[in-house]
């Protein structure tokens, strides 16, 4: 039996003060170093047979697309998030994607406009953004998600918040909640009492703000104890499903209450265990969603793993839900990258020893020069600066000894 392998210290990228103006790159863009690079790569990839388990299948749509589909329609809200350039060869405006949901219900639309529905894909993919924010400075970064395009039933609510619940379980990360929001209730309940163009630009912000008194103030003449109540409600999913359940709202506001009572009510018995929070008119980036969103944290790690929600996909605004991860902010949920299984080879090692070792899942790092009188401690040297775990010597793969100091 071979040795247990142990972890390799990872690659560590050079001091500030010693780059060269070639090694600075623009903020919020950093080279991936190994072993963090493979790391996030083998997390995608079981993030997305996780998915096909459910049967989500996988789509990759371009990096770039013509500025006048990437931002039509609902896309009008990454606008200020996203890079344009000019294609040298049709002379128009093109945009880097920012986001891959709004592709992906252009594929839906277009492409796959004849595929039976309701449509369960899946995506993984760079994006890049005009800026960061606070909690997540990095402007270029690896996405991976699922779209159920085509169902405008709640349980296709729940069934991507599970899913997503679930995979990221499997991946290890520890003490999830989702939060739950409803980032169109307060809009349609302020079109629905009435309130002006100024009215609603100025309860939008308290709203946005969580500002009670504004908030009271601005709807003193109508809408106040609605208002009041779905701000209280932030908290306990179970607490705030019972508030917002009693309240009186009009059609559409009350459409929507409703719909996010019945979410509750389905992952509770479908994921009892997981924690749900809610928070009512939380409408902060969800540009383009127009029913039931969420929100994925893990206790302890900066930022958000995930969101997603209901949205209107393509041209025919055709019922559509899913959710994207963000594997910037999941590489702090994870433990850190290893190494792994890494063995080395010294000259003159037999080829098909090497083969075996790859079968069985080593990686092999074979010397390249002839050493063939080196001592059995200089092969442990070289396998130490080469970042190995173990050393093939005498048919086997050894482990290699931190050399004392």
């Amino acid at each position: 039996m071979p040795s247990r392998p142990k972890q390799s210290a990872p690659i560590e990228p050079a001091a500030e003060p010693g780059l060269t103006h070639h090694a600075l790159l623009p903020a919020g863009l950093n080279d991936g170093l190994p072993p963090d690079a493979e790391h996030e790569a083998a997390i995608v990839e079981r993030l997305i047979r996780g998915f096909a388990g459910y049967g989500y299948e996988r789509v990759k749509p371009p990096l770039v697309e013509f500025e006048e589909t990437l931002l039509g329609g609902a896309g009008a809200g990454m606008a200020n998030r996203t890079f344009r350039l000019m294609d040298p060869v049709s002379r128009r405006m093109m945009g880097v994607r920012a986001d891959m949901t709004l592709q992906i219900a252009r594929i839906a639309a277009t492409r796959l406009v004849n595929v039976p529905r309701p449509l369960r894909l899946s995506y993984a993919g760079d994006v890049l953004r005009v800026a960061g924010s606070q909690l997540s400075p990095e402007r270029q970064f690896m996405q991976v998600g699922a779209e159920l395009i085509g169902s405008a039933a709640v349980t296709a609510d729940a069934e991507i918040i599970v899913m997503a619940a679930e995979s990221l379980r499997a991946l290890g990360v520890a003490n999830l909640s989702v939060d739950l929001n409803a980032p169109s209730l307060a809009t349609a309940l302020i079109a629905e009492l009435g309130f002006d163009r100024n009215q609603t630009k100025r309860l939008r912000v308290a709203l946005d703000r969580k500002d009670a008194a504004a908030v009271a103030e601005l709807t003193a003449s109508r809408g106040g104890a609605q208002f009041a109540a779905l701000m209280a409600a932030t908290g306990s999913a179970a607490r705030g499903r019972a508030a917002i359940a009693a309240l009186d709202l009009p059609a559409s506001a009350g459409a929507l209450r409703d719909r996010l009572v019945s979410v509750v009510d389905l992952l509770g018995r479908a994921a009892p265990d997981l924690a749900l929070t809610i928070d009512p008119i939380e409408n902060r980036g969800f540009e383009y969603h127009t029913g039931v969103s969420f929100s994925i944290f893990s206790r302890g790690v900066r930022g958000e793993l995930g969101r997603g929600g209901r949205y209107a996909a393509g041209e025919a605004g055709e019922p559509a839900t899913g959710f994207t991860l963000y594997m910037d902010t999941m590489l702090r949920a994870l433990p850190a990258a290893s190494t792994g299984r890494r063995v080395y080879l010294p000259a003159g090692t037999p080829a098909a020893d090497g083969q075996r070792l790859r079968a069985e899942g080593w990686s092999t790092v074979a010397a390249l020069e002839s050493a063939d009188n080196r001592a059995a401690d200089d092969h442990a040297a070289e396998a130490r600066r080469l970042r190995c775990s173990h050393v093939w010597r005498d048919g086997a793969a050894r482990l290699v000894e931190e050399k004392s100091t």
